[in-house]
C-alpha cells in the first residue's frame, strides 16, 4: 500500500472513530450501546481464537522450553550438588560424633586400668597371613608397636598384635579359634582359659572343676608374664551358660564377649602396661536387677468363722459331732474329766431340746459339797 495523502487521512479517521467508540463505551458502563456489538463479536471470533490458541500454544511452549532448557539444567545440577553436599555433611557429623564417643569411652577404660595406649583405626578386615578373624590397623613400628601387645577398645579385650609393619599392624581378634587368653572371675577369682569360637560365645575352661559359677558372672584377663601378650584386668565378657561339671577336673563356661568384633572402628594398643594389677576396676558398673513386686494376700477371718466353741445347737466348723468339746487335748485325765455326761437314767430330753442343754460343767469347775 502506498503512503499517500488519502491513506494517511483514512488512518487518522479510523483512530478518531476508535477513540470515540471507547469513550462512549466507558461512559455507558453496563448500559453501553456497544455491549450488544461486543457480545456479537465475542460469539463470532471466540471459537476462532480458541482454535488458533490450541494450535499455536504447543509450538510456543516448545520454543520456550528449548530456550530455557540450558538455564533449567544448570539450576537442577546446582541443586543436586548442594543436596549431596548437605547429605555428606550430615553423615560426616553423625559419624564424627559416634567416633568421638567411642574414643572417649576407650580413654576412660584405659584410665581406669592405668594403661598407656596408642590409638589406631581399623582400615581392613582379614590379612594375607591366613588368620580367619583378623583386622589391620593404621599404626605400626614407627608408632612404637611390637608383636604380642594387647589391643582393646572402650568395651574390653579386642585381641593381640601378631604382625607389625612400618605403618600398619595385624591384630588377631579374641574370637578367633586360635586365640587363647588367661582369665580370672570377678568374685571368686577362679582362673581359666578363654578360647575363641568365631561368631559364637567364647569358651572358658576353669581350672577348678568344682567352682561355683552363675549366669552373669564376669571375667577379666589374668595377665601374662612381663605383660605380653596380655596385660591384666581387661574386661573379657559375661557368663551366659554354665555346662554341667560331670565330675571332670575342669568346668566349661560359655562367655559372651563385651566387644562386638564385627563393628570395630577405633582401638587402642597397650604400649605401656599398668604398674599394678587393676583387678576388677576396669569392669563396668554391675547392673542391679530390678526387684520383682510381690503381692501377699492375707485372709481375714470373719466373725462367723472365728475360732472357739460353736453356737449352741450348731455343727462345729471342724466337722465334729454335735455337743463335742472343741477345745484342744490336755491329756488323758483331763479328757476324761471333761467328757460330757448324757441325761440321767430314766430321763429323756424334751422333744426339740438340744443335747447341749444336758452338758455338765466339768468337775474341776463344779463347787464341792461339804
Amino acid at each position: 500500500m502506498r503512503d499517500t495523502r488519502e491513506s494517511r487521512l483514512l488512518l487518522v479517521l479510523l483512530i478518531a472513530i476508535a477513540f470515540a467508540l471507547i469513550t462512549v463505551d466507558i461512559r455507558g458502563g453496563e448500559d453501553s450501546p456497544l455491549d450488544s456489538a461486543r457480545q456479537a463479536a465475542a460469539s463470532a471470533f471466540g471459537p476462532v481464537e480458541n482454535g488458533v490458541a490450541t494450535a499455536v500454544n504447543p509450538i510456543g511452549n516448545a520454543i520456550g522450553a528449548v530456550r530455557d532448557s540450558g538455564e533449567r539444567h544448570d539450576r537442577i545440577s546446582r541443586l543436586e550438588h548442594e543436596n549431596a553436599a548437605l547429605k555428606a555433611k550430615l553423615g560426616s557429623d553423625i559419624r564424627t560424633r559416634g567416633r568421638a564417643a567411642e574414643l572417649d569411652k576407650m580413654l576412660k577404660t584405659a584410665g581406669a586400668g592405668r594403661y598407656g595406649i596408642k590409638g589406631a583405626e581399623v582400615i581392613a578386615i582379614g590379612a594375607a597371613q591366613g588368620f580367619s578373624w583378623t583386622v589391620t590397623i593404621d599404626a605400626g613400628r614407627k608408632d612404637g608397636l611390637v608383636r604380642d601387645m594387647t589391643v582393646l577398645n572402650g568395651d574390653g579385650l579386642v585381641g593381640r598384635v601378631t604382625t607389625v609393619g612400618p605403618s600398619t599392624a595385624t591384630v588377631l581378634l579374641a574370637n578367633d579359634p586360635d586365640f587363647t587368653v588367661g582369665t580370672r572371675m570377678e568374685k571368686s577369682a577362679e582362673l581359666g582359659f578363654a578360647t575363641g569360637q568365631g561368631d559364637r560365645p567364647l569358651q572358658v575352661q576353669l581350672l577348678n572343676g568344682k567352682a561355683r559359677v552363675e549366669k552373669g558372672d564376669r571375667l577379666v584377663t589374668f595377665g601374662s608374664r612381663a605383660d605380653k601378650p596380655f596385660v591384666p584386668g581387661v574386661p573379657v565378657g559375661e557368663v551366659v551358660r554354665v555346662d554341667p561339671a560331670n565330675g571332670g577336673l575342669t568346668r566349661t563356661l560359655q562367655v559372651r564377649p563385651y566387644v562386638g568384633f564385627t563393628k570395630l572402628d577405633i582401638v587402642g594398643v597397650v604400649v605401656q602396661p599398668p604398674r599394678k594389677d587393676p583387678r576388677d576396676a576396669v569392669l563396668p558398673p554391675a547392673v542391679k536387677p530390678k526387684p520383682t513386686p510381690t503381692v501377699t494376700v492375707t485372709a481375714t477371718p470373719s466373725a462367723d468363722g472365728s475360732a472357739g466353741p460353736s453356737e449352741e445347737g450348731s455343727e462345729p466348723a471342724d466337722g465334729g459331732t454335735r455337743g463335742e468339746d472343741t477345745r484342744g487335748d490336755t491329756g488323758g485325765d483331763a479328757d476324761a474329766a471333761e467328757e460330757p455326761d448324757g441325761p440321767a437314767d430314766g430321763d429323756s430330753p424334751e422333744e426339740g431340746a438340744s443335747p447341749a442343754a444336758y452338758l455338765r460343767t466339768p468337775a474341776a469347775a463344779s463347787p464341792t459339797r461339804s
